[in-house]
């Protein structure tokens, strides 16, 4: 393991910050665009769930291209970073441009959404998301640091996405509410968000790759000479890719269904939208403090994915005793169990887990050992591809369940049917992804595997 240490403490700070900027875009589109898309414009949540999930087909296919581009790259600020500082430009713009629909026909502001959306995700957001995530493995040789940083980063996510279940709907209304408001809150966002991840990309530094564990095997190819096809071979042979592959777009389903459903639960089954802050700072709040010893949990047991894993079981069965209370609508209970879950469950929770970043590191130093060939950028695609196809399928699914259940968004009020598929799609479908998400933890043992490779290899030595 390599103790050296690359970073100074407001380098991890200034890191992890660039996941405010990213929850400045993807909090607001995930949380509330639907909501302004049939409250605000009166378009249908069934057609927008299915332009939802048609973007991500171009969104998945440009995951693993960005991330093969970054490979490939070579220039003064190095391989990630000038990706993620110039890509933040046009996820501002997009962002602003998606809050701002025109008043047109309804064809039109379908299309209008469809074209910035998929800009958005599948171009900009996108570009941004995987070198930032790639960054971690570029800026320092150290797994600890890696854990740090992604517990650091993680940190920022929720803070942002508490402030912004508290802040956005009031924030809205403060500006005068209806579309203008909503414009309004979207410019304030887009501007923090550049102006954070620019600091977070330039105040980091890329370092070079430790070769104590690559294969001395010149016949191997070199990772920025290595084809898009020849990187999908890699990828999709490493067992351990495509399990976290599932893991991120599981999650991800799982997390947007439980966002994209939040206001409404609080707002039709509880009886009061202001809940929602307190829902999200009860979900959220605990992850910090989780995470703030998962560090040291890690070095303790010496294996991120048994943190993980056990944390994630025990969050599973807690979930049983906050079914039943959602369904006694006791609202104290609900988020007493919510804090207890979250605690437990906080070494994963979140739009980018605490470690599961460093546990992308450990799968791509798996083939940089075995095949002799680093490509971390492609590698960490799998983070970001993930988020988009896991998020657009969460966001879609809860634009179809509405639809299914009755839902009108222009009603004042809502069937029995519609309210009944709402309890479903915060309460319920979260718990049984949770289980599958248990059990694909309990597959990824790839530190067990790279430790295996590395005493082979020190014998062979």
């Amino acid at each position: 393991m390599n103790d050296k240490k690359y970073l100074k403490w407001y380098q991890k700070l200034a890191y992890g910050s660039g996941d405010l900027a990213s929850n400045c875009s993807y909090g607001l589109v995930s949380s509330f665009l639907l909501l302004y898309l049939s409250d605000i414009m009166g378009l249908k949540t069934s057609i927008i769930g299915t332009l939802m999930l048609v973007s991500k087909i171009f969104d998945g296919v440009t995951d693993v291209f960005f991330g093969n581009m970054i490979d490939r790259t070579k220039s003064r600020l190095g391989k990630a970073r000038p990706w993620m500082l110039y890509a933040q430009i046009g996820v501002s713009l997009c962002l602003v441009l998606l809050f701002s629909i025109p008043n047109m026909g309804q064809t039109a502001q379908y299309a209008y959404f469809f074209a910035f959306y998929t800009c958005l995700n599948a171009i900009f957001y996108t570009a941004n998301g995987v070198a930032y995530s790639t960054l971690s493995a570029l800026i320092t040789n150290n797994p600890q640091e890696r854990v740090q940083l992604g517990s650091i980063r993680f940190m920022f996510a929720v803070v942002t996405n508490i402030v912004m279940g508290f802040a956005v709907t009031g924030g809205v209304e403060a500006f005068g509410g209806g579309a203008a408001g909503w414009r309004a809150v979207a410019i304030i966002c887009a501007l923090i968000g550049l102006v954070v991840n620019t600091i977070s990309c330039l105040a980091v530094k890329e370092v070079e790759p430790d070769e104590s564990v690559r294969k001395t095997d010149e016949s191997k190819p070199q990772d920025d000479k290595l084809g898009f096809w020849e990187s999908m071979k890699f990828l999709f042979t490493n067992k351990y890719y495509v399990l976290i592959l599932v893991l991120y777009i599981v999650y991800y389903i799982m997390s947007n269904i439980t966002t994209g459903s939040g206001v409404y639960f609080t707002k039709y089954v509880l009886g009061d939208a202001s809940l929602l802050g307190m829902f999200q700072m009860m979900k959220m709040f605990p992850v910090i403090i989780a995470l703030i010893f998962t560090p040291m949990l890690v070095k303790k047991t010496g294996s991120m994915q048994k943190v993980n894993f056990w944390g994630y079981a025990i969050n599973c069965v807690l979930s049983v005793f906050f079914i039943y209370f959602a369904y006694q609508r006791n609202v104290k209970l609900m988020l007493l169990f919510m804090f207890i879950k979250g605690i437990f469950a906080g070494t994963l929770s979140g739009t980018l887990s605490g470690t599961l970043n460093a546990l992308i590191a450990e799968i791509s130093g798996y083939t940089y050992r075995t095949k002799g060939v680093r490509m971390d950028g492609t590698m960490f695609s799998c983070s970001s591809l993930g988020i988009k196809i896991g998020g657009g399928i969460g966001t879609a699914a809860v634009g179809w369940l509405l639809d299914l259940g009755g839902y009108i968004g222009t009603a004042a009020e809502q069937t029995e049917g519609a309210i009944n598929m709402i309890f479903a799609m915060y309460i319920v479908i979260p718990v049984i992804l949770s289980v599958a998400i248990t059990v694909i933890l309990g597959l990824l043992n790839v530190e067990k595997a790279n430790r295996k490779w590395d005493e082979e290899h020190a014998k062979e030595v």
